[in-house]
């Protein structure tokens, strides 16, 4: 599950800075008041990578706590 969540965070993270240039380029062909919307799917995109970043560093903290506290409870049995 580990390796899953990284491929992920790197797909959403790659998706944003795609997303960032394809629209800065489309925007200077055809101009910005066109493309200027689809900023806010990067903004989703960043936004998402971060949620997933965030969920796996407290998921890694908690199954760190709850190895101690089996370890600890071992000790006193």
């Amino acid at each position: 599950m580990g390796t899953y969540n990284k491929i992920m965070e790197w797909f959403w993270l790659c998706m944003g800075i795609l997303i960032i240039v394809v629209v800065t380029i489309f925007g200077i062909m055809e101009g910005f008041d066109r493309w200027i919307y689809y900023y806010g799917l990067s903004v989703f995109a960043f936004g998402t990578y971060f949620l997933r970043r965030w969920m796996r560093k407290r998921m890694e903290k908690h199954i760190e706590w709850m190895a101690q506290q089996e370890k600890q409870q071992q000790q006193e049995s």
